[in-house]
């Protein structure tokens, strides 16, 4: 494999283009120093690659903190390729997952995030997911022991408002609209924290940063899996995480936001 072009970095990490040796171009992450992460990113895609559900790009080689992945050419975003990634999204979650959490180390950016097992969604979300990362902010002095006291009095009720009970859902785990590449033939996952989950947490990270036609990718998820009254509602429950980690690697930029997810979730 031969680098053709760098890329600039990420986190811990930096990207390339390359090409290899039999003119495929490809999409190269570096970092001796984050060899496990990329190992859980690649393991995270060969799962959701599976069932055969959604589009992720190819895992060429994970080695030794370095990941090679076939190459995605992006294309402008199309309500039709949205309508088409709301009916692959459902039947990825419709795949299911052996329990709540992976066989796999878990992380989010460089950040590492448990992925044991747990019984229920509720209990794994709120030890695994919201409040390992929510004191992680606090000991680097983005929260106040009062916002973290907010997020554990929301966690309380996780329980009592989760909405009714499902089977673990095959998620993506990180759904940003940043991990969507919009490509020709519809569109690409990249860059999971997958693992057995609750769907809508997908869909809430969907709608964290506005994904493009939102509306119409979630009218066909949910023509194709209804959703449990209350939905909507429900979403900052399932943002708590992903702010609680914003949080973490950004500052108190996101505080504001947590604590108002926090709020929202005590006033259900």
């Amino acid at each position: 494999m031969r680098i053709t072009r760098d890329l600039g970095g990420g986190h811990a990490w930096t990207l390339h283009e390359g090409v290899l040796d039999d003119g495929r171009r490809v999409f190269v992450k570096k970092s001796p120093d984050a060899s496990a992460v990329l190992g859980s990113e690649a393991a995270g895609l060969h799962w959701l690659a599976e069932p055969g559900a959604v589009v992720v790009p190819e895992v060429i080689a994970a080695d030794g903190g370095t990941l090679v992945l076939e190459w995605i050419d992006t294309a402008p975003a199309t309500a039709v390729a949205a309508e088409r990634f709301g009916r692959e999204l459902a039947a990825l979650h419709a795949a299911g997952a052996d329990g709540f959490g992976a066989p796999w180390p878990g992380y989010i950016a460089e950040l590492p995030m448990g992925n044991e097992p747990a019984p229920d969604w509720p209990s794994f979300y709120v030890s695994r997911r919201v409040l390992p990362f929510v004191r992680l902010a606090r000991d680097r002095g983005a929260l106040s022991a009062a916002d973290v006291e907010l997020v554990e009095e929301a966690c309380e009720r996780v329980a009592e408002i989760a909405g009714p009970a499902e089977p673990p859902s095959r998620i993506h785990g990180d759904l940003w609209s940043g991990n969507l590449l919009w490509s020709a033939d519809g569109v690409v996952l990249v860059d999971p924290a997958a693992h057995g989950g609750h769907r809508e947490t997908d869909l809430a990270m969907l709608a964290l940063f506005g994904a493009p036609h939102l509306n119409t990718i979630l009218a066909a998820y949910r023509e194709a899996a209804p959703l449990s009254d209350g939905w909507r509602e429900r979403v900052p429950l399932h943002q708590l995480h992903p702010l609680a980690v914003h949080v973490c690697l950004f500052g108190e930029a996101y505080r504001g936001s947590l604590l108002t997810a926090a709020g929202d979730v005590l006033a259900l």
